[in-house]
C-alpha cells in the first residue's frame, strides 16, 4: 500500500474552498466565549491571537460538503471543535509548563497557572452548553468521546515513569487518543447528515491523518528551525518525552551513545550540546527516516478512505491535506 504522488500544498490553498465558511466560524467562536467577567475577557482576548491554523474546523467545512451538506450547523459544529481544541493546548501548556505557544507566551506564563486550568475547563463547558443548545444528541456523542479519549491520552503520558521503556504500541495509543482522536471527531461530525458508511469512512479518515499529523509533528521536533515552528526545537527531549524517532533508533544505539540518553533524562535542564548529540544519534541510526515512512504508510491508509466517498470537489481537497500534512514545516 503507497500513497499516491502529492502535490504540496498548503493550509492557505486547503483553505480555499472553505474560506467563507471559515469566517463565519471565527465569528461563531467568539460569540460562545464571550463572557462579561474582566478576566476572562482579558484571556479570550489572547487566546483568540494564540488560536492556530484553524486545521480542525478546515476538515470539519470539507467532510461536510463532501458528504452534501453546506448549511450553518457544521459552522457551529467546527468552532465547538475549535475551542475544545484551544482548551487542549491550554491545559497542556500548564501541565508541561510551557512558556511559548507559536511564538506567543502561553496563558500559564502571561497570567498563572490556576488561570490556565481554570480557562480550560471554561472552554470546555462553553462547548458543551453549545452541543446541548444545538440538541444533537449524535455530535454530543462524538465529542464526548473524543474529549474522554484525549484526557485518558494525557493520563498515559503522565503515568510513564521511564520514558525510555515506552514502546511504539504505547506511542500509537498515545498519539491516537491525544491527537487523532479530535481530528477524526472533526472529520465525522462534519460528515454527520451522511449515510452511516460514509460518516465511518471518514472517522478514519480523520484517525489516519491525525496519527501521521503527529508523527510528523514529533519529526520536526528534531529537525525544523525554533523561528518556523514558534517553539524550541528538541522541545521534547528538553521534556523527556520519547517519539517515534528516539523509540525505533533507542535499541541500536551504542553504549556510548545509550549513555548519552540516560545522562539527558537524568538532567533536568538538558543542555544544546546533549539534546544535539541525541537528535544526531536518532538520525545516523535511522529514526527520522523510520518515523517519515511511517507516517507515509498511514497516510495511504486514510487514502483509501476517502474512495468511499463519492467523487466531489471537496473530496479532492481532503486528498490534498495528505499532503499538507506529510511536507508542513510547522
Amino acid at each position: 500500500m503507497t500513497l499516491p504522488q502529492l502535490d504540496p500544498v498548503s493550509l492557505v490553498d486547503l483553505q480555499g474552498p472553505v474560506r467563507e465558511r471559515l469566517g463565519r466560524v471565527e465569528v461563531e467562536m467568539r460569540r460562545m466565549i464571550e463572557e462579561n467577567f474582566p478576566l476572562i475577557s482579558e484571556v479570550n482576548h489572547h487566546l483568540l491571537r494564540m488560536r492556530g491554523k484553524m486545521f480542525r474546523p478546515t476538515l470539519a467545512l470539507l467532510a461536510d460538503e463532501a458528504t452534501g451538506g453546506t448549511g450553518a450547523t457544521a459552522e457551529r459544529f467546527a468552532a465547538i471543535l475549535e475551542l475544545i481544541h484551544l482548551a487542549t493546548l491550554v491545559h497542556d501548556d500548564s501541565v508541561d509548563h510551557s512558556a511559548l505557544r507559536r511564538g506567543m507566551p502561553t496563558i500559564n506564563a502571561v497570567f498563572s497557572h490556576q488561570v490556565s486550568v481554570i480557562m480550560g475547563d471554561f472552554l470546555y463547558s462553553r462547548a458543551v452548553v453549545e452541543l446541548v443548545r444545538m440538541g444533537s444528541l449524535d455530535a454530543l456523542r462524538v465529542l464526548a468521546r473524543v474529549t474522554n479519549e484525549m484526557t485518558v491520552g494525557e493520563m498515559r503520558q503522565l503515568l510513564a515513569h521511564d520514558p525510555l521503556t515506552f514502546t511504539e504500541e504505547q506511542y500509537d495509543l498515545l498519539i491516537r487518543a491525544k491527537t487523532a482522536s479530535l481530528i477524526s471527531g472533526a472529520c465525522e461530525v462534519g460528515g454527520l447528515g451522511a449515510p452511516a458508511a460514509e460518516r465511518e469512512a471518514l472517522a478514519r479518515f480523520g484517525e489516519k491523518l491525525g496519527m501521521a499529523f503527529q508523527i510528523v509533528d514529533d519529526l520536526l521536533d528534531y529537525t525544523a528551525d525554533a523561528r518556523v515552528t514558534g517553539k524550541p526545537t528538541g522541545l521534547d527531549l528538553r521534556e523527556h518525552k520519547v517519539t517515534l524517532p528516539l523509540i525505533h533508533a533507542l535499541p541500536r544505539f551504542s553504549a556510548a551513545e545509550r549513555g548519552q540518553i540516560d545522562a539527558l533524562m537524568a538532567n533536568p535542564e538538558p543542555s544544546e550540546a546533549q539534546i544535539a548529540a541525541v537528535v544526531q544519534a536518532v538520525e545516523e541510526h535511522g529514526g527520522l527516516d523510520y518515523a517519515r515512512d511511517r507516517a507515509s504508510r498511514i497516510m495511504a491508509q486514510a487514502d483509501e478512505e476517502l474512495e468511499r466517498l463519492p467523487p466531489s470537489p471537496a473530496r479532492e481537497v481532503l486528498r490534498a491535506s495528505l499532503g499538507y500534512v506529510l511536507e508542513r514545516r510547522r
